[in-house]
């Protein structure tokens, strides 16, 4: 993390569950009879806040070459529609790489396995360990 470029969705949540709350009060179908469009409503204000921040810190930092993860197109046309607008260079893994992050735990354990790369049981799981 770096300072100023942290984000949080804590506050865009509790704004979601309370403007739920209060359509379902008006009527109990609202998530229903709306789910796609506030499911994409909720989708393009998180690649906002995403890309918004993303914005900020390319022009602090001076940064024009930006990778990106994600397997949600959203974010992902909006990575290369920042691209072509700020002349990034833009690295995303092919889709099929970026489907399921329990695969890429899986196969790290893989190797890890192959290489005899073992600790004992009794060890604490550590998540910020190199890959490496």
């Amino acid at each position: 993390n770096i300072a100023g470029y942290d984000y949080s969705f804590s506050g865009l949540k509790t704004s979601f569950l309370y403007f739920l709350r209060d359509r379902l009060k008006e009527n109990p179908d609202f998530i229903e009879q709306n789910k796609e469009d506030l499911a994409a409503s909720l989708e393009a204000t998180i690649v906002d806040i995403l890309m918004k921040k993303l914005r900020l810190a390319a022009k602090e930092l001076g940064v024009k070459e930006v990778a990106g993860v994600s397997a949600n197109t959203g974010l992902r046309n909006a990575f290369l529609d920042h691209a072509r607008r700020y002349k990034w260079n833009v690295y995303i893994p092919k889709f099929g790489y970026t489907t399921d992050n329990a695969a890429m735990i899986a196969i790290t354990g893989y190797y890890k396995y192959m290489d005899n790369e073992f600790c004992s049981i009794d060890k604490p799981a550590y998540s910020r360990v190199s890959i490496g």
